[in-house]
Order: C-alpha cells, then sequence, then structure tokens
C-alpha cells in the first residue's frame, strides 16, 4: 500500500490540499467496484476501524446521493452526506463528500480501479478545499489512517464475498 501525506500529483494546484491512498486488493476490478454500487455492500466495510454506517438514503448514479451516518467507537455520530459525480463503470468513481448538501468544507475525491492480473489496484485521491482543511481531516479526524483502515476492510469485505461467507456480488437488493 502506498500512502503519500500530500502533493505528489500531477496537478501542482493541489499539492497541500490532497492525501493518496491506494491498495491491491486479491479480486477483480469488477468485484471490487461492485463493493461501491449497492448500499448492502457500503454498509458492511465502510469507514475506519470500530466505525458502523446506517443509511439514510442511497442512490448510486452520477447525481444522486449517499446520505449517511457513521457511528465512533466512542458513540459519537458523525452525519455524512456523498454525492456521485461521475460514475464510470467499473473505471472509476468521483464524488464529494461533507457533512451535508451545502457542506463549504465538502471535499472531492476519485476513486480508480486499475487491473492487476488477478488483483486490483484501487486509488483514492482526496482534494481538500484548503490545506488547512487537509491538515485538520488529517490531525484530528486521522484521514490517512481512516482511509488506510476503510481500503482495508473493503479487501477483506470482498475476499470474504469470494470465499461465498455472504450474499454473492451482483445478487439483488
Amino acid at each position: 500500500m502506498t500512502t503519500t501525506s500530500s502533493g505528489g500529483g500531477p496537478d501542482p494546484t493541489t499539492a497541500g490540499r490532497e492525501i493518496l491512498i491506494s491498495r491491491s486488493i486479491g479480486a477483480s476490478r469488477e468485484s471490487v467496484f461492485e463493493a461501491f454500487t449497492r448500499v448492502r455492500h457500503l454498509s458492511r466495510w465502510w469507514g475506519p476501524e470500530g466505525f458502523t454506517t446506517t443509511t439514510r438514503s442511497f442512490e448510486f448514479r452520477a447525481g444522486g446521493v449517499w446520505d449517511f451516518v457513521m457511528h465512533g467507537p466512542d458513540g459519537t455520530d458523525y452525519q455524512e452526506w456523498i454525492t456521485w459525480t461521475e460514475i464510470v463503470r467499473p473505471e472509476r468513481i468521483a464524488l464529494v463528500h461533507g457533512e451535508s448538501r451545502d457542506d463549504p468544507n465538502a471535499f472531492e475525491s476519485v476513486l480508480t480501479f486499475e487491473p492487476a492480473g488477478e488483483r486490483t489496484r484501487i486509488v483514492m485521491r482526496t482534494v481538500f478545499p484548503t490545506k488547512e482543511l487537509r491538515e485538520e481531516a488529517v490531525h484530528k479526524y486521522h484521514a490517512i489512517e481512516g482511509g488506510e483502515q476503510t481500503l482495508r476492510h473493503l479487501a477483506a469485505y470482498v475476499a470474504e464475498l469470494a470465499g461465498g461467507t455472504t450474499t454473492p456480488m451482483g445478487a439483488e437488493d
């Protein structure tokens, strides 16, 4: 897994405002991508260690939203809102993530799903509106560790599905 704390991307305008996290997952690109497309999948793996997720509404399409609450291990609830801005199956998902629809501090993320033989390399590039908001996310909310843990949960969940211990990918909701 590669984690870059800032910069390093091809766009110098995001230097200091970006977090880049990637992970190799032992499953096909289609399977890894599918784990993002249905709320029953997301609710099983989304979030850092000790967090659970309750979905209020979910529509996976460009312009659709995922309105949810992340419940922290200390009992704190975090209101979350994701608007999907671009979906290119099974290659790319772009989104805006904040606490509400009009959150002025919302950040943008692009997830790419790259085939690597029998594996998939997922890359999560997040850009914050300001360097200060990025630093707050890193230091106060542990965004880098949380992102790494979330991708680790995704990898474990996809492996569990491949082992046949839960509902198969592609099954109807």
